[in-house]
């Protein structure tokens, strides 16, 4: 067993990490930067090293100081979670030259990767269905324009390079395509230090299916289901849940299989996952997310299995003591992400100093945050501040639960997305299980709208009328404005948040 694993992160992950290697018995070397000293993460750590300035280039992505820390510290490992450096094939290979293990895949399976246009070339080779789309890596706008007439409009201009959601576009004709293509080119050179992009055929209204698998270095891979990520705004997810309600026994083997067969197609090493687009029960290759994922609580709650464990296993050398017929799925559970956003201004980032912070206690609740009282949240980083996950006996009985850890979970002293999620938990397509990837988009839309036509509906009414009436709208605000059918009728119950 490893002795000291350095973690190259900071935050919520970096405290689920610190968590395990304790149960393991092995010490921990976290890293911080200046904005970071007062960081949970930090005073949880066996040791804590400074490693720079506050902006990420400079600190938690700068390879050569992070090397120099864990080589003075004695590091057996370096574990980088999520973000930031943990799909680095630069980063991986700077360990092993260092002698250092890297709790991931190896570098060569990182630079095997790295490219979506390479990697969907091997998805295919391997039999497993992809979006169509380009070949390679699209140059000039003419040839944008062939590729994208050849699979029909609309598409996404997407970054070869890219990642979690970032640098992509949709142009739905022509006019589009043209007004975006240099602009998408910019956007992944700012991104990803790397200007290529490719199109691929834009999918609309489908479902965002991912499978955890594990993977050692002796060819022995197994999945531990699947997560629905369905609820997501601009390409970010919001909330997840497994399994899915999308999924019959069926289908769920046979994508099941398909995300071993992608795994085995680059020889995959380390925890990984493997993400798909369902569009009337067809299924298709999307991506590998060659990290722990943000949403892996609820596969552990499901499972009973320490995905960072495993991942430690795997990076010193174990065989994987799991095999396939023994992993079952116990239950539904469900994840929220928490945000330091303000809902109501466009979900813009509103970092500042926690106040009050008191979380609901019971067997079925995890919550995995850095928050606590008195912590100021640096404006550098992600504004992820916290992870709630709930485990249930079905989903009805999770949903439940989850709405009663998030009404009684106190954040204070920054705006957070606690109360959208609340909202999206008494949707009725999400009720029903019956979502997709534009559901949150579809709801902001007519948020809008119902808003435009509550102004318009205030606007006409007298000084006399607004007297009177003062009673009821402090009862009920959609009522008041003359909406309250409408709302109804669509999915916005709930939305109170939206005044």
């Amino acid at each position: 067993m490893f002795r000291k694993i350095l973690i190259a992160n900071r935050g919520e992950i970096a405290c689920r990490i610190i968590r395990t290697c304790r149960k393991l018995g092995i010490k921990t070397a976290a890293i911080y930067s200046q904005a970071d000293k007062e960081c949970l993460h930090v005073k949880l750590a066996d040791e804590a090293y400074f490693i720079g300035p506050p902006e990420p280039e400079r600190s938690y992505l700068n390879i050569e100081k992070i090397i120099e820390v864990a080589k003075k510290c004695d590091a057996d490992a370096i574990h980088p979670g999520y973000g930031f450096l943990a799909e680095r094939a630069d980063f991986a290979e700077a360990c092993e030259k260092a002698g250092i293990k890297f709790v991931g895949p190896t570098s060569l399976v990182l630079k095997k990767l790295e490219n979506k246009v390479k990697t969907r070339e091997l998805m295919s080779k391997a039999g497993i269905k992809i979006i169509p789309g380009s070949e390679e890596s699209i140059e000039d706008f003419d040839e944008a324009l062939k590729t994208a007439k050849e699979i029909g409009f609309p598409v996404l201009v997407k970054a070869s390079y890219g990642g979690g959601g970032r640098g992509m576009r949709i142009a739905k004709n022509r006019e589009e395509l043209e007004k975006i293509f240099e602009i998408a080119k910019s956007e992944a050179k700012t991104a990803f230090g790397k200007p290529e992009i490719y199109i691929e055929k834009y999918l609309e209204k489908p479902r965002h299916i991912e499978f955890q698998i594990l993977a050692d270095r002796y060819g022995n891979i197994v999945h531990l289901g699947e997560r629905e990520c369905s609820i997501q705004r601009r390409y970010q997810k919001l909330l997840e849940e497994t399994p899915s309600p999308a999924l019959n026994e069926e289908l769920r083997k046979e994508m099941g299989r398909t995300a071993i067969r992608a795994a085995e197609a680059c020889g995959y090493i380390n925890a990984g996952t493997i993400e798909f687009l369902l569009k009337n029960r067809e299924f298709y290759f999307l991506e590998i997310n060659k990290r722990i994922q943000v949403e892996h609580l609820i596969t552990e709650l499901v499972t009973d299995i320490d995905l960072i464990e495993q991942q430690i296993r795997i990076a010193q050398g174990e065989k994987l003591k799991l095999n396939q017929k023994d992993i079952a799925i116990n239950g539904w559970a469900i994840d929220c992400r928490i945000n330091c956003e303000d809902p109501q201004r466009n979900f813009i980032p509103c970092p500042g100093k926690i106040t009050k912070h008191a979380t609901p206690k019971a067997e079925w609740i995890r919550i995995d945050t850095h928050l606590y009282e008195g912590y100021e949240i640096p404006y550098y980083y992600d504004s992820l501040i916290a992870k709630v996950a709930v485990k249930g006996e079905n989903r009805k009985q999770a949903i439940e639960r989850m709405r009663f850890t998030l009404e009684n979970y106190v954040i204070e002293g920054v705006p957070t997305t606690l109360p959208f999620h609340l909202s999206i938990l008494k949707n009725r397509k999400f009720l029903e299980g019956n979502y997709h990837t534009e559901l949150v988009e579809e709801i902001e839309r007519l948020t809008e709208i119902a808003a435009i036509s509550a102004a318009i509906a205030i606007r006409c009414l007298s000084p006399y009328s607004l007297t009177i009436r003062r009673r009821e709208r402090e009862k009920d605000e959609w009522t008041f404005y003359g909406r309250k059918e409408l709302m109804e009728k669509n999915y916005l119950i709930g939305f109170k948040w939206l005044k």
